[in-house]
C-alpha cells in the first residue's frame, strides 16, 4: 500500500490536484493552438484515452483568443503554457485557461508578475511554477555548477516565493530534467520543503521506448514513494500514446485502473500461430474499452492454458487453432482464421456484460 506524501488541494476546473485527490493524467497538445479545429480534434482524442487535464502552447495573442473557442469544445479543463509573455498569461485566463504554467522569474520583472496574480487570482485560476534544467537561473547555476538536483529546487523554491510574496498560492511545481535520475533526487528533495502539490514529468524524455523507459523509471519510483499528484509521461509521439503509457504505470503501480489490462507472451519456438498480429489487433481493439478487464494473448500450450484461465478472457494458440477461456473455463475451440474475430466478438460480450 502506499502512502501519499500530503499535500496542500488546489483545483484545475473541476480536477482536484493534491491532498487525497486521484493522481490525474496529463498531457499536451502538439497542434498549433491558433488551428482550433485539429487541436480540439486531438483533445477529443486524449479525452477518450482518459487525459484528465490537457495543456496547450500559448506563442501569440491569437493562440491565446484561440483558448475560449476549444473550451467550449472539449470537457476537461485547459491550461495555457506561457513563457516569457505577461500579456500572454493574462489573455488566456481572460479565455477561459482553467489553469497556466509559467516561470515565475522570466516574465519580465515584479510589475508583470503582479499583473499576472492578480489575473489569475480574479478568475480563479491556480498556476504551475515549471522550473526545467534549462531554465534555472544563472547565479544559480554558477553557485552549483550545472542543473543539480539542489539548483533545481532553489529555483523552484525562489519563484515560489515570488508568488507567495504577491499573496498568491494557489500554486503547483515541477522541476523537471531529461536526466531521469537527477529527476528522481530533485523531487524527493522538493516534497521535503514544501506542501504544494507535485506535478512530475521528464522532460524530453524521447520517443516511445526511450521515452516510456525513462519516464516510466523516474516516475515509477517517485509514485512508489508517495511523491507526486499530476504528471505527464512526455513522448515525441502521438500524446495518445501519452495517457496509454500513464494508465500501465499507474496499474502496474495498484495507483489506478481504466480500461482493460493485455498480458501477452513475447512468443518464442513452440508459437504456432501468428501471435504478433492477434496481439496487435486485439490491443488496438480495447482503447476504446473503458471497463476494467483482465485479458491474456497466449501463443502456445505450456504457459497459455494457465496465464488464459487467470485472465477474465483469454486465448491460448495450438496448432492452427487457438482455445478461448473465460473466467477460467475453456469456452470453446476456433481455428486460427476466424479466431481474431470470434475472440475481438467474445471480449465485447463480455465488456457489455461487466459494464
Amino acid at each position: 500500500m502506499i502512502k501519499r506524501k500530503k499535500t496542500r488541494q488546489i483545483k484545475v476546473g473541476q480536477v482536484a490536484i493534491g491532498g487525497d485527490a486521484p493522481i490525474a493524467v496529463q498531457s499536451m497538445t502538439n497542434t498549433d493552438t491558433r488551428d482550433v479545429e485539429k487541436t480540439v480534434a486531438q483533445i477529443h482524442g486524449l479525452e477518450e484515452a482518459g487525459c484528465e487535464i490537457i495543456r496547450v502552447a500559448v506563442l501569440d495573442l491569437e493562440a491565446a483568443e484561440a483558448i475560449k473557442a476549444i473550451r467550449d469544445r472539449i470537457t476537461i479543463p485547459l491550461i495555457a503554457d506561457i513563457h516569457f509573455d505577461a500579456r500572454l498569461a493574462i489573455a488566456s485566463m481572460e479565455n477561459g485557461a482553467q489553469g497556466i504554467r509559467i516561470n515565475p522569474g522570466n516574465l519580465g520583472g515584479p510589475d508583470k508578475l503582479a499583473r499576472v496574480v492578480t489575473a489569475a487570482k480574479a478568475h480563479q485560476v491556480p498556476i504551475r511554477v515549471g522550473v526545467n534544467s534549462g531554465s534555472v537561473e544563472k547565479d544559480i547555476l554558477k553557485k552549483h555548477g550545472h542543473p543539480t538536483p539542489a539548483a533545481l529546487v532553489e529555483s523552484a523554491l525562489r519563484n515560489i516565493r515570488l508568488l507567495e510574496d504577491l499573496d498568491f498560492r494557489e500554486i503547483k511545481i515541477s522541476i523537471k530534467s531529461s536526466d531521469a535520475m537527477t529527476t528522481v533526487d530533485a523531487y524527493r528533495l522538493l516534497a521535503e520543503q514544501t506542501d504544494y502539490p507535485l506535478h512530475l514529468g521528464v522532460t524530453e524524455a524521447g520517443g516511445l521506448i526511450a521515452g516510456t523507459v525513462k519516464s516510466s523509471v523516474a516516475l515509477g519510483m517517485l509514485l512508489y514513494e508517495g511523491i507526486g499528484d499530476t504528471f505527464r509521461i512526455s513522448l515525441t509521439r502521438d500524446p495518445v500514446e501519452e495517457i496509454r503509457v500513464s494508465y500501465e504505470l499507474l496499474r502496474s503501480l495498484h495507483i489506478r485502473e481504466r480500461g482493460p489490462e493485455l498480458i501477452s507472451c513475447p512468443t518464442c519456438g513452440r508459437c504456432q500461430v501468428n501471435l504478433f498480429g492477434l496481439a496487435e489487433e486485439v490491443e488496438r481493439h480495447i482503447q476504446r474499452i473503458k471497463t476494467p478487464l483482465k485479458i491474456a494473448v497466449m501463443g502456445c500450450v505450456v504457459n497459455g492454458p494457465g496465464e488464459a484461465r487467470e485472465a477474465d478472457i483469454g486465448v491460448a494458440g495450438g496448432h492452427g487453432v487457438g482455445i478461448i477461456f473465460k473466467k477460467g473455463q475453456l469456452y470453446k475451440k476456433v481455428a486460427e482464421e476466424q479466431l481474431l474475430d470470434v475472440f475481438l466478438s467474445e471480449i465485447d460480450k463480455m465488456t457489455k456484460e461487466l459494464h
